[in-house]
């Protein structure tokens, strides 16, 4: 991950946890909301500016290093060993799902068909692998990153391919809280990077959005899946009419 990225991520991580929105920013650089919005969302921030915000925040620039080398030290990613193993133990790989999403062990037990006995055994087999560090009480703490994400072209990724890609596009997003749009057309080699940049900054915002509602309780939370994707990609139908 580059430097800036990380920074602005750690940034926005402790203005979250100091109760501080784009607005206070705003304010305490003097400029418009919509400015400081472009400046984190283009990740284009000067090193003034860096240390302004740092001092509305009561921290040093030394502090935000600190604070974001500690979470680069994070898992962003299991080997493709340990991938493997989740998909050979469904129930593994559950846990670590539920986990990410910020359940805790009692209300995973409430809701799912895990045990006492083998939800513990679980738990100790993720911390074993340095997924979770399992504390007294069967409380965890996780020790992924903000931006942990399954490998490219992992054994997640290939079950996803295989089996969940199928069942995800089976409905017809007709539902009120479904949606399913479709764009084609024509761009240029630079727009389609600049599309590549945008999915991810989806994603991104999905997650945060996933951080900030897992205080909610369960019963206010649903299982959702969010697809983002752009490829060069030609219609077979209309392939056929080429020269």
């Amino acid at each position: 991950m580059e430097q800036t990225t990380l920074f602005l991520q750690t940034l926005k991580t402790c203005l979250k946890n100091k109760g501080l929105t784009y607005a206070d920013v705003a304010k305490h650089l003097d400029l418009s909301e919509a400015s400081v919005k472009r400046i984190f969302s283009e990740e284009n921030i000067s090193l003034q500016r860096l240390d302004q915000v740092c001092q509305m925040m009561n921290m040093e620039l030394c502090d935000l290093a600190k604070i974001a080398e500690q979470q680069q030290n994070q898992i962003q990613e299991l080997t493709e060993e340990q991938e493997a193993e989740f998909v050979k133990q469904p129930k593994l790989l559950f846990m670590a799902y539920m986990l990410l999403n910020d359940f805790d062990f009692n209300t995973i037990k409430t809701y799912y068909n895990i045990d006492e006995h083998e939800g513990v055994q679980l738990l100790a087999h993720l911390d074993r692998i340095k997924f979770i560090d399992l504390l007294p009480g069967n409380r965890v703490k996780l020790l992924t990153s903000r931006n942990f994400r399954w490998r490219k072209n992992g054994a997640i990724e290939k079950l996803f391919n295989k089996t969940i890609r199928k069942e995800f596009f089976q409905s017809r997003f007709s539902k009120s809280d479904e949606c399913m749009k479709f764009g084609s057309g024509m761009l240029s080699r630079s727009s389609i990077l600049m599309m590549h940049q945008k999915i991810e900054k989806l994603i991104a915002d999905f997650n945060e959005l996933a951080k900030k509602d897992s205080n909610l309780p369960h019963n206010e939370r649903m299982g959702v899946s969010l697809v983002g994707a752009i490829r060069p990609w030609e219609f077979s139908l209309f392939a056929q009419f080429r020269k």
